[in-house]
């Protein structure tokens, strides 16, 4: 089961006519938020695989494309968002946007408003815990944890709920984006209690059952 995730950087190789030919088995498109609704549409179409997503704190609609068309969403995509889903056997859930640090915007939250987000999730995951045996595979979410990955202006601090939703439901993975990462010695896989939290910026191939080493433990 190969995962293709994407955040917050267009990618000319990805957005090309060779992306298919270089990922031919890539099995499921996930994108963590801040990438144009086109290019997410493009991806899908030249790939034929399903798309997950949630939306970046810079994901503002409606979008335009070049040729005129009006983008509320991502056309062949599935918006996660406070969503938990079944796709190619695995279980998904959804938090878009980062930390509020504009009153009223769109797309931010505080953490008490993040914990309302949280909690329409809940009953889902206690129900698939009673039916499956388990209750979440991956969480996508744009902002990371609070003090992994994340930076210490407000904008970019993770969310303090995260810890909490992680250690309860036992993801095997939390997808992020939202952190952009130039330097090749700062962590991008970190283990938090039983998940794997990655940031996926600005693209990441993930084998599902074969998953990266952690570079540091919390």
């Amino acid at each position: 089961m190969k995962i293709l995730a994407v955040s917050d950087r267009v990618m000319s190789h990805l957005y090309s006519t060779q992306v298919r030919p270089n990922y031919p088995d890539v099995d499921l498109l996930i994108s963590c938020g801040d990438l144009p609704f086109y290019y997410l549409e493009y991806l899908v179409s030249a790939l034929d695989v399903p798309l997950l997503y949630v939306c970046g704190n810079h994901d503002t609609t409606p979008q335009y494309t070049t040729d005129g068309r009006m983008l509320k969403q991502v056309n062949g995509g599935c918006d996660i968002h406070g969503q938990v889903v079944f796709e190619k056997g695995l279980i998904f859930a959804g938090l878009e946007g980062s930390m509020r640090y504009r009153p009223h915007a769109p797309l931010m939250y505080t953490e008490s408003e993040m914990n309302r987000e949280i909690s329409r999730l809940v009953p889902r995951l206690l129900w698939n815990w009673v039916r499956h045996g388990r209750a979440l595979d991956v969480l996508v979410t744009h902002s990371p944890p609070y003090k992994v990955h994340d930076q210490p202006d407000i904008a970019h601090t993770g969310f303090k709920r995260f810890h909490q939703l992680v250690r309860v439901f036992r993801p095997r993975y939390l997808l992020h984006g939202h952190i952009h990462v130039y330097r090749q010695d700062v962590p991008r896989v970190t283990q938090l209690y039983d998940t794997l939290v990655i940031n996926v910026y600005p693209y990441r191939l993930l084998n599902f059952y074969n998953p990266p080493k952690a570079q540091q433990a919390l």
